[in-house]
Formats: C-alpha cells, structure tokens, sequence
C-alpha cells in the first residue's frame, strides 16, 4: 500500500506549483480530486508546445503534472456551486490552493470558513510571497520569483547575467516545498493545520550556501557560469565535440585526473599547488586541462574518468538523457496508451522516488476536464437528474 493511501485531497490550484505538489502527493498514492473553474479548467490545459492539444484544452503542461487525478468542475462564486464544494470538503482530508492571498475568504470558502465545516482539515496555501507581509498582494509567476530570489543574478556569466534558469525552478521548488509540509501535516496528532508556502522563501531557502556566503561571511554571491566557486578544477570544460563537467573537488581526485591527463606536471607550479591556490588561478588551470580534454569526446572522457574515481559527465540534452539507460531502466517515465483527450499515447515522468524497489506511478492519464463530475457528485449522494440540473444552471 502507498504511503498517502485513503488520503483525499481537493486540488484546487493552476498551473505549475500547486499541480506540481499534487502531482507528488498522488504519486503517493492520494486522491487528488483536481477541483476546476467551469468551462476553462486550469489554464495550463491551454499551455504547452503542441497548439492542437492547447485547443483541445489538454495542453502538454497540463498534461506534465496531472496524471493519476481526478477532475470535477465548480463555479465557487455560485450559490450551489459553493455549498456542493462544501459538501465536498466535508469527505477530504486535505484543501491545497494557489491563489492570491484573500481570494478564497471573499469567496467564502477560506481556511476559517472550511475548517467549520472539516476541523481537522489541512489547508495549503502557495503564493509567491506568502499570506502576510507588505508584498503579499503582489501578482507572481515563476520568472518574477526568479528575478525577486537573485537567482536570476547568480545565473550565468559575467557577459550573461543576470539570467532565467532555464525551466521554471520557482514553481518547482514552491510545490515540492508545498508537498513535504503537507506530508508532514498529515502525519501529526491531532491533524487540522494551516499552511503558508512562499514561493519566495522557498527558493531562498535551497540557496542556502549562497545566501549564507552573504550573511555570514559578507560576501556578495555573483554568477560564475559554469564553474564551481567552491573548488578547482571544477566546472564545465570543453571537449571534443561538447562540453564535459568535471568536479575534482577533492585533492585525491585532482592527482587522479592530472595523472590521467598526462598533466602531474601542473602539480609542480605553485599557482595550482593548493585547493586556494587553484580556485585563483581556475581559468588559467581550465585553459591548461582542455588542450588535452579537446582531443577526445567528452562521453570518452566521463567514462574514464568515473572508473578512476574523478566525478565528471557529459553535458547533454534533455533528449539525450531520456535516451540513457539510466533513465530507461528506472522506470522514470510512465505511458499512457491512448489517453483521453489526447488521442494518442504519452510519456511522462514520475517522482525520481522509489519505495521498496519499485518507482512510484500513478494508473489513470491526465484528466479531461470534468471528466468525473458524475462519480464524485453521484457519491456525494447527488441523483443524475441533480447532476444534470446543476451543470445547466451553471453550478458545476
């Protein structure tokens, strides 16, 4: 049994953060009921790189974190729309939204006015920058938090930066911070919480060697491209035909890959002697190990150097690693034959969780819109006559 297993949640959220820790969660094994506006649904059914699944409202990024849930439809701002919610409510165990802050008490159905109706309910609340505080009224996607975080200006190089990373990051860590408290919510006694995640924070907080260099030891953190402030040679170095990253972080690892190199020579000067010494003079030690690293591949390269011990990889494209074995044999990515709404197969991934062995999956593609009105209403104890009556009134 998954470890979320008989846990309901309604999903209340769009887009990327909170699908994204709903995603998690049903991996889990929840039941994520993904509970959307009527007639447009989450507006990332109309995102995505192929046109024709946009239009047809089961976009690609909604297709990318929805798998395994369930879809009904509710006008909140409807009188009987908002009190079948309530009796929805009522069945779950959990409530995760995504909007500004306030926008569901003036609808009436804020963590004050749900947990009446559910006291110990989980109720989850993201937004860029949290539920109290001078900014928290302030519309955010994932770029503004990138460019407000200073990740934005620790990315890239001295020509580039500031720079976008180049998914959206902020979401991402918003909703995995998101599903950990949730979880851990879930798991105290007596249950019943309100949860405040700040996309914002969240981001700072995974920057914490950068943010600590500031305020502990005063220092500004700049972008550095591609290599690692922290050691040398440690970095992205050019080889033949691509790049290859190398992190010989520690002094064992550069004799190592000096020695294999053919370079035990550069041990010798006194600008590469020590680990201070190197990190100083890094771009003249990069200039000195590429004449060699450039004669051969750099696939070659990772080979040889991960068999002697000296960490490295070859910089690929997102292509290239959903081509490896690596990827292949893991069971990290999930298809779905035929998925409704889509009219083909599609391939998606999964947590990077194994439990037991066995990678998490969820057993039913993305939702279309609606799709389970009639189960999940009809098990609330609505009759198909009151089904159908809501949803021409406008309701559901």
């Amino acid at each position: 049994m998954k470890p979320l297993a008989n846990i309901r949640f309604l999903d209340l959220t769009n887009v990327l953060a909170g699908p994204f820790a709903c995603h998690q969660l049903a991996h889990m094994g929840a039941e994520v009921i993904k509970v959307e506006a009527v007639g447009r649904g989450d507006l990332a059914r109309q995102l995505g790189a192929d046109p024709e699944l946009s239009q047809n409202n089961m976009g690609v990024s909604f297709l990318a974190q929805n798998a395994g849930k369930k879809s009904v439809t509710v006008n909140l701002k409807h009188a009987e729309g908002k009190a079948l919610f309530e009796r929805l409510v009522a069945t779950a165990d959990v409530v995760v939204e995504n909007f500004r802050p306030g926008v569901m008490d003036r609808l009436g159905v804020g963590y004050g006015a749900l947990k009446e109706i559910k006291p110990n309910l989980i109720y989850c609340a993201i937004s860029g920058f949290g539920q109290d505080g001078p900014w928290k009224h302030r519309p955010a996607y994932d770029q503004i938090i990138q460019g407000t975080s200073g990740v934005m200006s620790v990315t890239g190089d001295a020509e580039t930066a500031p720079l976008r990373v180049g998914y959206p990051i902020a979401d991402t860590v918003g909703g995995i911070t998101a599903a950990f408290a949730i979880a851990a919510a879930l798991n105290a006694r007596p249950r019943g919480s309100f949860i405040d995640v700040s996309m914002l924070e969240s981001v700072l907080a995974t920057m914490g060697w950068a943010v600590s260099n500031y305020l502990i030891a005063g220092i500004t953190p700049q972008s550095n491209g591609n290599e690692n402030p922290t050691s040398a040679p440690s970095g992205a170095f050019e080889a033949g035909g691509g790049l290859i990253n190398i992190a010989a972080n520690k002094e064992e690892q550069w004799v190592l890959l000096t020695d294999h190199l053919g370079l035990a020579d550069l041990r010798e000067r006194p600008d590469y002697a020590t680990r201070e010494s190197r990190k100083a003079h890094r771009l003249a030690l990069k200039d000195e190990l590429e004449t060699v690293l450039k004669t051969r591949p750099a696939r070659d390269w990772a080979k040889e150097l991960n068999k002697i011990g000296v960490p490295a990889g070859a910089v690929l494209t997102v292509p290239e690693v959903l081509d490896m074995p690596q990827i292949a044999t893991r069971g990290f990515l999930h298809t779905f034959p035929n998925a409704p709404g889509v009219g083909r197969d599609i391939e998606v991934v999964t947590t990077g969780i194994k439990m037991d062995g066995a990678p998490l999956t969820v057993q039913t593609a993305p939702p279309e819109l609606g799709a389970d009105n009639q189960a999940i209403y009809g098990a609330l104890g609505l009759a198909d006559a009151e089904i159908t009556a809501l949803q021409e009134g406008g309701a559901i």
